[in-house]
């Protein structure tokens, strides 16, 4: 007789329990900030979360490919989330919450075509993040935003796949202006013949464009490096990629618009300086979007 967990199959527990823990994180967000998207409401409990000693124990090698990271993260998502770090900023791990509406594609006689983005310029900690040097730093990212179900219920590829839209999320990099950023993402902001670097996700990511365009209506990453890199980084982009809405345009929506959440966080553990309040003194009620 085969040894209990040594086939094809393997026993699993406390499903039921995690999800009525989950759902009360979600309460609990929803009761302090009832203003919140249930986009937000999403992003901040996956946002919260941190891998315990035994997840990290798989990945304890900086050298570990994106395969063992797409590995360890279709295991245990982005680990365990917590309320306090959902509710709550540290003054040395400052969290920003942007919503937002994006109308992904328009509709011609001849064509289908994305139709905008969204860049949000964040209030940053620019002076605070410059003083730290070379010191290590991470931002984390959450995009979070829900789909209409292909009703051909055919698959995730091809021409009847089964999201009506994508977004995905791309960081300013700390050699770039704003303009420069918006055109490297954009190509209606580009002057004809213009040439832009890649737009392959930058170093220091840790799980990179790979995890980032995967299929799914939520995407999450974290960037690690030098502070005055980061200080620089301060603009975050959310496009539009292909969906069935695009190539069935009897159904598309876009016109509607569909909404998203974007949270970002800073996070400098290992040095003792206020990140929270030089940002509390610069944000509005709103943050501004241009597209």
């Amino acid at each position: 007789m085969p040894q209990l967990g040594s086939g094809f199959f393997a026993t699993t527990s406390a499903t039921s329990a995690a999800t009525a823990q989950v759902a009360a994180i979600a309460a609990s967000i929803s009761a302090a900030y009832p203003n919140l998207l249930p986009e937000t409401v999403r992003a901040l409990i996956v946002h919260s979360a941190q891998w315990t000693p035994a997840m990290r124990a798989r990945f304890a090698n900086r050298n570990a490919n994106k395969g063992d990271l797409a590995n360890l993260l279709r295991r245990y998502g982005m680990g365990v989330p917590s309320l306090e770090r959902a509710l709550r900023s540290a003054t040395d791990a400052l969290t920003l919450v942007a919503e937002g509406r994006i109308h992904p594609f328009e509709q011609s006689e001849n064509a289908s075509k994305v139709r905008e983005m969204n860049l949000h310029e964040l209030p940053w900690p620019t002076d605070e993040l410059e003083s730290l040097g070379e010191t290590e730093v991470s931002m984390r990212v959450t995009l979070s935003y829900f789909v209409e179900p292909n009703p051909s219920s055919r698959g995730w590829t091809g021409r009847y796949a089964y999201p009506s839209h994508g977004l995905r999320f791309a960081t300013k990099r700390a050699d770039e202006n704003v303009n420069r950023f918006r055109q490297r993402i954009n190509k209606r902001a580009r002057v004809e013949g213009q040439r832009l670097p890649s737009s392959k996700t930058e170093k220091g990511w840790l799980f990179g464009a790979a995890q980032q365009q995967k299929p799914g209506s939520l995407h999450a990453d974290i960037w690690t490096g030098p502070a005055v890199d980061l200080a620089s980084k301060g603009a975050i982009a959310v496009y539009p990629v292909a969906g069935w809405w695009q190539f069935r345009r009897a159904w598309d929506q876009s016109e509607k618009g569909v909404d998203y959440c974007l949270v970002i966080s800073i996070e400098a553990p290992d040095v003792n300086i206020d990140l929270w309040t030089p940002v509390s003194q610069q944000i509005q009620a709103t943050v501004e979007i241009t597209t």
